[in-house]
């Protein structure tokens, strides 16, 4: 089968994280809106009235099925190409961590956007400023330092163990977008987490993944998506 990833074509964004996990899976896809047409099939998609219309992108169609939600997309994916415990309560401890990242990736993305979304990133600069530092000094100690504990736990190869799952590599993804987010900021951090640094390098390693990363199918980090490099917030 062939996968269907729709998403916006110009930004890494939300459906990064799926497309890391199709990569490493090996397995069939195209990303939709990159194509020809491929944005107003899209906004076709999710226009419909029937069926199970997604909300928002990303969403994966797999066949006859249609997936919103990128964790969502993930506990599909994850149970289908091994990159997720074979036993239902394995399954679900990944499914909460990815959600653990979710809740992560919005706040992320409130640093540059505190006061929402419809608002250029110029129209709230000194909000922002203050929600980075905050986010610096509590939240990223909190959410990181929790993933770290993880692979402590674990005996520091994966998170869950000795296989990866997609859980290591939306970390993967997370280190990946704070280095080029806020290249100071993280690499003053880093000591703090040692663990997540040596996940995020065995995942760059990994075969599939590092040809992707060096393929054009490898959207690059711009200001557009959640990650997004602002000087001023970068202090």
């Amino acid at each position: 089968m062939k996968y269907e990833l729709y998403y916006w074509p110009e930004i890494q964004g939300r459906g990064e994280y799926v497309r890391l996990a199709l990569e490493e899976a090996g397995a069939a896809y195209v990303d939709v809106a990159r194509g020809p047409r491929g944005t107003a099939a899209m906004m076709k998609m999710l226009d419909a009235q029937r069926g199970t219309p997604p909300f928002a992108p990303p969403f994966l169609k797999a066949g006859k099925l249609v997936i919103g939600q990128t964790a969502n997309i993930l506990l599909y994916l994850g149970a289908r190409h091994g990159l997720a415990p074979k036993t239902e309560a394995g399954r679900l401890w990944v499914h909460q961590l990815q959600l653990t990242i979710t809740d992560f990736v919005v706040e992320i993305h409130d640093t540059h956007h505190p006061l929402g979304p419809s608002l250029y990133y110029e129209d709230q600069k000194a909000p922002a400023k203050k929600r980075t530092a905050e986010f610096w000094e509590e939240r990223v100690p909190k959410y990181l330092g929790y993933f770290e504990q993880l692979l402590v736990g674990s005996g520091g190869t994966f998170v869950t163990g000795r296989r990866p799952t997609y859980v290591d590599l939306s970390l993967f993804q997370i280190v990946e977008g704070l280095r080029y987010a806020f290249p100071k900021r993280m690499k003053a951090f880093e000591k703090d987490v040692p663990g997540l640094v040596g996940l995020h390098d065995r995942i760059a390693a990994r075969p599939n993944i590092k040809a992707y990363l060096a393929s054009e199918r490898r959207i690059p980090f711009n200001e557009q998506g959640i990650f997004r490099r602002y000087r001023e917030l970068d202090q």
